[in-house]
């Protein structure tokens, strides 16, 4: 018996290895890192192949017990699976009955091109969603996919948490890893079961302005340190489970949110005298049930049609593991079987959010494109003051020293950098007009459709792994459109066409698909590749049309896409330790501007106590005698 738990575990271990470098390019992002267990820091691991040159997914439903789908060095392959990787990798499966039909490289580039051309039109959404839930979605894409078991680093885990850690959940894994507990996981908290925070660091721009020029603690993410050793990359980097959270600054201030929100529920318990034994368990269940239920009633309802979701959290689910018993073309699940992710799910569908993206956003009192003297923070500066991606430290607006791990002087972000949240929120929805912003300087999303911002055609490589000083890849292997087209043609997946027959939804027609309603422009299409566009369309291009031309609420995910994604949301959440869904007389607690209501506002509210100087540590007004034209990010 001890034999074979030790074969068990050192498969396991394999296995997860593997499964890292799919996780880490789940959403072009990832730092190479393990955790070291004598230091509670993070040492760098560097792999014989760059990262974004391999992916791997293990479908769970294909071929009998599973088979692997991977590709390395741009060729895909697939095999079965085995045993060992059946009980430790990530479980992905296919929802559609039958792999699609790809459309040819060359129509996936000039698609791609398309699709984040300069000069295209920029669409505000309408109405208005606030720009913070962009990044709240990533926030969420990293916590369905973090599989918690890959940083227990060999330690022996129950069956019951090995299961439910390679499975998709909305349970803020990404936050709380395996628990304070855990050795894997000790070095994301403090003695007492509250998560640790970071010391933002005080910088002199803008000169004689306190709140920049002195140190914050409790507004960056901890990170390694000094003591980490190794490269400069390695002594900034987050500790925190999932280290996709510091791929940019905005995802990075929101993961900081909830660990703060975390803290003031646990606090909140302690104060009430709860032993200190059930202090961190049910500070989590109340976090984790407050933040599902504000995904269900005030995320999914801005970015996928509200009659779907209404129906789906209300009658159920129609498409994706069906419970037992309910007519329809899809296979019922078994009583008992854990969650998969469906890639055309994880692989099209809840990529959504990279249209949602703006190219500059109005971030806080220094940088702003008003009146602050640092100038509007460009996508590409949210890139850069951040410790997986960036190096949190000023350089060249093309980012052309991110490739190098040894660059960047600040291991810590800069004071000046840290979120105005009053300008991504709108708190003036709970009820809190006194933390509310001129138009002017508030943020909106893009509308959902077929454009991505032209910064997004070239993204720096530490946002898929690829950081490690070697060759840069190729040019249309830094855009984003065509990395997602790629990855789907990798797969085999279902187009768009395709799935909507099989699921018996209403097909976009031609017109749609090739003219949309002021997305990407195919003019440049042969009539031989519309031809192939409109027979095979990718699923990916096609669930962004279909909210491009959604009739009844513009620039909302329907059909495909907005059932696909309701229900992936709905059966993480049913799969999840704590869920709303399972626990359908619970209500939230905490306070909000409506009695049984929760929004994403009323939860940074109460992570920040409501007080202004913490939800905008830079203050208000322009700042005097500060002089334009700095050093981008100083």
């Amino acid at each position: 018996m001890q034999h074979q738990e030790q074969h068990r575990d050192r498969h396991q271990e394999q296995a997860r290895q593997q499964d890292r470098e799919q996780h880490q390019e789940q959403d072009h992002t990832g730092d190479g890192r393990r955790q070291d267990r004598r230091r509670g820091t993070r040492s760098p691991r560097r792999s014989p192949h760059p990262r974004h040159h391999r992916e791997s997914y293990f479908i769970v439903n294909e071929g009998g017990d599973g088979r692997v789908l991977e590709t390395s060095a741009g060729r895909p392959t697939a095999r079965p699976a085995t045993a060992e990787e059946r009980e430790s990798r990530f479980r992905f499966s296919r929802l559609s009955r039958e792999k699609g039909q790809q459309i040819s490289e060359e129509l996936r580039t000039k698609l791609a091109l398309a699709m984040t051309a300069s000069g295209t039109v920029d669409q505000d959404s309408d109405p208005g969603i606030p720009a913070g839930y962009t990044y709240l979605g990533q926030f969420v894409d990293h916590d369905l996919t973090m599989d918690a078991t890959r940083i227990d680093l060999g330690e022996n885990l129950p069956v019951e948490e090995l299961e439910q850690g390679r499975s998709p959940a909305l349970d803020l894994d990404s936050v709380y890893g395996l628990g304070p507990g855990h050795p894997g996981s000790r070095a994301f908290y403090e003695r007492d079961g509250r998560l640790r925070t970071g010391t933002a660091l005080g910088v002199p721009f803008p000169a004689d302005f306190e709140p920049a020029n002195t140190d914050q603690p409790g507004f960056d993410l901890p990170r390694a340190g000094e003591s980490a050793g190794g490269t400069r990359a390695d002594r900034r980097a987050p500790l925190i489970p999932d280290p996709r959270n510091d791929e940019n600054l905005i995802v990075a201030q929101t993961h900081l949110a909830f660990i703060r929100l975390h803290n003031r529920v646990h606090a909140d318990l302690k104060r009430r005298g709860l032993p200190p034994g059930r202090l961190f368990p049910e500070a989590r269940e109340l976090v984790v049930k407050h933040y599902q239920w504000m995904l269900r009633t005030d995320f999914l309802p801005r970015i996928v049609d509200e009659e779907i979701v209404e129906s789906v959290f209300t009658e159920g689910r129609r498409f994706f593991e069906v419970p037992a018993g309910r007519p329809g073309p899809f296979p019922g699940m078994r009583h008992g079987d854990r969650p998969t992710m469906p890639v055309e799910f994880s692989v099209a569908a809840y990529r959504l959010g990279h249209s949602m993206i703006r190219g500059a956003y109005q971030w806080n009192r220094v940088f702003n494109g008003n009146t602050g003297p640092g100038g509007i923070g460009t996508l590409g500066l949210m890139f850069r003051f951040s410790g997986t991606s960036g190096n949190l430290s000023p350089g060249p607006d093309d980012l052309s020293d991110l490739n190098d791990p040894e660059a960047g002087d600040n291991l810590r972000l800069p004071s000046n950098w840290i979120a105005d949240f009053r300008r991504l929120y709108d708190f003036g929805e709970a009820g809190r007009s006194d933390l509310t912003v001129p138009a002017a300087e508030f943020n909106l999303t893009r509308r959902i459709d077929t454009v991505l911002v032209d910064p997004l055609a070239t993204l720096p490589t530490g946002t898929f792994g690829g950081r490690d000083g070697g060759p840069a890849p190729d040019p249309i292997h830094l855009n984003l459109a065509f990395r997602n087209l790629t990855r789907a043609a990798m797969v085999e997946l279902a187009t768009g066409p395709q799935l909507a027959k099989e699921m018996g939804l209403d097909p976009l027609t031609d017109e749609q698909i090739l003219t949309g309603n002021g997305g990407a422009p195919l003019d440049g299409l042969t009539d031989a590749e519309r031809e192939e566009l409109v027979a095979h369309t990718p699923l990916w291009f096609y669930v962004l049309r279909e909210a491009e031309v959604n009739p009844k609420q513009p620039g909302r995910l329907t059909g495909v896409g907005g059932n696909l994604v309701a229900e992936v949301f709905h059966r993480a959440m049913e799969g999840s330790r704590h869920s709303i869904v399972r626990d359908r007389r619970w209500r939230p607690s905490l306070p909000a501007r409506r009695r049984g209501t929760f929004t994403m506002a009323d939860l940074l509210l109460h992570a920040f106590e409501g007080r202004a100087d913490l939800l905008n540590p830079m203050g208000d007004g322009p700042i005097p005698g500060s002089p334009d034209g700095p050093p981008a990010g100083s």
